[in-house]
């Protein structure tokens, strides 16, 4: 499956119960916390929608974790890891005393085994380590080595990402690339990790925590957490401010809804916790056929978006507006791309012969599911209408985001808005996911990601710089980035929107209500204030 065929199998946390009768009992020492969506499997080899890594986040760990100021923090790990002076070997001390939740204990050999899993079991993620690992070698019992194919900028950080959680060897099976009778290996509804809460529960309804007692390090703060499903965002914002839950994600959470909790945390009626931005809202534009083959349409359409007042009209000022491909915090991150300037738009459009009686219509598609999107279209299209009317048409087209993935790579969509959340937090997986291509002719790509992501893009200069970024680091590493970005920008085979970024409302009795670098709420420091 490809990077963005991932993404319409949807991006909510958790999801639907219809009512929270469920919860009849005195809260006590334990949380409630409601979402979107479905978790269908804890299992870290197979998980990659939001909801289910969201929740490994309070049953296991990584290795790394990404402090609040962006550094690597070592977790599982017990210290920094080394790099040969090739940059292809990878050694990783691991900490000493850690239990899993069967009581085995975790060493080398129980990472290699879940990092081998992870790599073998078919994962829609397991290229994560298949692409850039060659080799995975214990070197001792609390000492592991990567052995790379090549160079690997982002390796670290990828260490950091949850889905890389080990699992128990003892209370887990292996995988092996192909198995002989064509079963899986997966277990959707076990895990035996090693992080603060243990699993009791899980069901496509709910899933139950419950506190690790045996911890390593600072035990949970709760009892435990219910995550229950509920069906549709009047729905959640109701049970918070019913107190039926405790807390809730703004994943699914409409606008209105949005800015509503925003104002009562605001008033200190609620609490509210703003995660990093770990994502991007973007117009992809087909660079290869009529009428954006010509550059001068692509860059008086960048110069005629009006991202603030998308974003004050639609998301209430809740998101802020984005002019580089990559989030404003994120390392190499430049505003490349202009400014609204109509007067600047209107002279290319009379360049490239539109103005003066004659109109580009050009179709403007979005995720009809999506009613944020709908709402950034027709903004932008009486935007244009006032700005630009005489010159450029808008002519908004709503699909579902299914038809929309499944077609991208065919060239269907002139114009149209997509987003994108990696994995883990480095440039490389916002660019190259965009811009990379292994086949191509003239500026046209014919395979590679670009065809994915349906701008068709190809130039040699940014290709050469995405490859060398990889083999770099520090300075050098982050001047190729801003070279990748502002090359981009002057062609225009994407338009970046608006950066995305988690939150999350809670009952004003809950503490602890932080994210941490890598955007998941943290689960363990959540807790009750049981004061009289």
């Amino acid at each position: 499956m490809s990077r963005w065929g991932r993404l319409l199998i949807g991006t909510g946390l958790a999801a639907l119960l219809g009512s929270c009768a469920w919860r009849a009992d005195p809260p006590g020492d334990r949380l409630a916390i409601g979402t979107r969506g479905v978790v269908n499997t804890v299992d870290p080899a197979q998980a990659y929608r939001l909801g289910a890594l969201q929740l490994l986040q309070g049953l296991g760990e990584p290795l790394y974790a990404i402090a609040a100021d962006g550094s690597l923090e070592p977790r599982l790990a017990a210290g920094p890891p080394q790099r040969s002076a090739d940059g292809l070997r990878l050694r990783i001390p691991l900490r000493e005393g850690v239990l899993f939740h069967d009581g085995s204990r975790f060493d080398a050999e129980a990472m290699a085994f879940s990092l081998r899993r992870f790599r073998d079991a078919g994962g829609a993620l397991s290229y994560l380590i298949r692409e850039p690992v060659a080799a995975i070698h214990v070197v001792g019992p609390l000492e592991l080595e990567l052995e790379l194919k090549a160079p690997y900028a982002p390796l670290e950080r990828l260490l950091s990402f949850i889905g890389l959680t080990p699992v128990s060897p003892a209370s887990t099976p292996p995988c092996a690339p192909e198995r002989p009778d064509g079963s899986s290996c997966f277990q959707p509804d076990r895990f035996i990790g090693t992080g603060p809460f243990r699993l009791g529960f899980h069901s496509r309804q709910q899933q139950r925590l419950e506190r690790f007692d045996d911890y390593w390090d600072t035990p949970a703060a709760s009892a435990g957490i219910d995550v229950v499903r509920l069906n549709n965002s009047t729905a959640l914002f109701g049970a918070l401010g019913s107190g039926e839950i405790d807390l809730l994600f703004s994943n699914g959470i409409a606008a209105e809804h949005q800015r509503a909790l925003t104002e009562q945390s605001r008033e200190g009626r609620l609490r509210e916790a703003v995660g990093p931005a770990n994502g991007i809202e973007f117009f992809a534009l087909a660079t290869d056929r009529p009428p954006l083959d010509d550059l001068r349409l692509r860059q008086a359409l960048a110069l005629s978006l009006d991202r603030q007042l998308i974003a004050r009209r639609v998301s209430y000022d809740l998101r802020r507006p984005l002019r580089s491909l990559l989030p404003e915090a994120s390392p190499g991150a430049i505003a490349s791309w202009p400014a609204a300037d109509p007067a600047a738009a209107r002279r290319l459009f009379r360049e490239a012969g539109y103005c003066d009686g004659q109109i580009l219509r050009l179709p403007l598609t979005f995720r009809s599911n999506t009613s944020t999107d709908k709402l950034v279209a027709l903004t932008w299209q009486a935007q244009v209408e006032s700005d630009l009317g005489d010159c450029l048409a808008l002519e908004p087209v709503g699909y579902e985001s299914s038809t929309i993935y499944e077609q991208l790579a065919t060239g269907a969509f002139s114009l149209v808005l997509i987003d994108w959340s990696p994995d883990f937090p480095d440039p490389e997986n916002y660019l190259r996911p965009m811009l990379s291509c292994s086949s191509f002719e003239g500026s046209r790509c014919t395979v590679g990601e670009a065809v994915e992501g349906g701008s068709f893009w190809y130039d040699a200069t940014v290709a050469a710089d995405l490859e060398a970024q990889q083999n770099s680091r520090g300075e050098a590493r982050l001047q190729l980035l801003r070279r990748i970005q502002q090359r981009t920008a002057t062609a225009v085979p994407y338009l970046p929107l608006w950066q995305l970024g988690n939150r999350a409302w809670a009952s004003p009795g809950v503490e602890g209500l932080r994210f941490d670098g890598n955007g998941w709420l943290d689960l363990a420091r959540l807790k009750r204030d049981v004061t009289p």
